[in-house]
């Protein structure tokens, strides 16, 4: 299976093409695998992913699916890279990582049938969709800071081309511990599905990623932690938890919170009390 990687190489952004333990340029040139900086490995118009759709994730919680997917936006500013650092703003500390597989479209995708989707995808990444979950009691609708802030999406390491998703497992490590293992097959709603509910109303460009859900046992992690994700036939993403520079401004906008909300989804369980206790004092 093709796999396509862009890194920094000379101060420009190249793509690349993977040759076992190597990167080969368009030109030629060629870096090893190792020792490459990467980005991340499309420049999507925009980034859409699902909010529950493995169903150990739902039986953890205890929940019912709902009959169709429901989904939220991550903004191009949070895209980072497999080895880049994931930054937990100063002031928060309930950031839980989210192996998942990233669907990448690749072409001009609008009003399709899920039969025809497979013929609209460029092919997929590994991905983590981070979530900080301090700002849960006030963007649990949106999900905007939980799952937009910056750095919080890493793609990568490439982009995979003939990839069959079925029957795939789908593996998270903290410091080399298994901390999520699930499995392709687990989903409720499969690749296909996903691009053509969307493609319903909103056009799909070049480059777009769709993320497809997370197995059980998201969890909070601590600067200095490794935090990498294994599809099987995708590859790995490996990232680092660090330190914001600056703590969260306390003169504008809502303030982290310890919620049992929060505690509730950070450390999972306990759904069927969200929003209903009140904020630890």
């Amino acid at each position: 299976m093709p796999e396509y990687r862009r890194i920094l190489l000379d101060g420009a952004a190249v793509d690349t093409i993977r040759d076992g333990t190597e990167l080969v340029a368009g030109d030629g040139r060629r870096v090893k695998t190792d020792e490459a900086q990467h980005l991340p490995p499309i420049v999507p118009s925009k980034i859409v992913a699902v909010h529950l759709n493995h169903r150990s994730r739902v039986d953890e919680f205890r929940i019912r699916l709902t009959p169709t997917p429901t989904y939220f936006h991550k903004p191009t500013s949070a895209l980072n890279s497999h080895k880049g650092a994931v930054v937990r703003p100063e002031g928060c500390k309930w950031l839980n990582y989210e192996g998942e597989v990233a669907i990448v479209i690749g072409r001009t995708c609008r009003n399709i049938s899920q039969e025809d989707a497979g013929e609209y995808i460029a092919g997929y990444t590994v991905a983590n969709d981070y979530g900080l979950h301090d700002f849960r009691d006030t963007d649990a609708g949106s999900m905007l800071r939980v799952k937009g802030s910056d750095t919080l999406c890493p793609l990568g390491p490439g982009l995979v081309t003939d990839w069959d998703f079925r029957g795939k497992y789908l593996r998270t490590y903290v410091n080399g511990e298994v901390a999520q293992d699930g499995s392709t097959d687990e989903m409720e709603w499969d690749m296909h599905y996903l691009v053509a509910d969307i493609a319903r109303t909103i056009t799909l460009h070049p480059g777009d990623v769709l993320l497809s859900g997370t197995p059980a046992n998201s969890r909070p992690v601590q600067p200095g932690d490794i935090v990498e994700v294994e599809v099987e036939g995708l590859g790995r993403l490996t990232n680092h938890i660090v330190t914001g520079p600056t703590p969260i401004r306390s003169d504008v906008g809502a303030q982290p919170t310890e919620s049992e909300e929060v505690l509730s989804t950070a450390l999972g369980g306990d759904w069927e009390f969200r929003g209903i206790r009140a904020p630890k004092r």
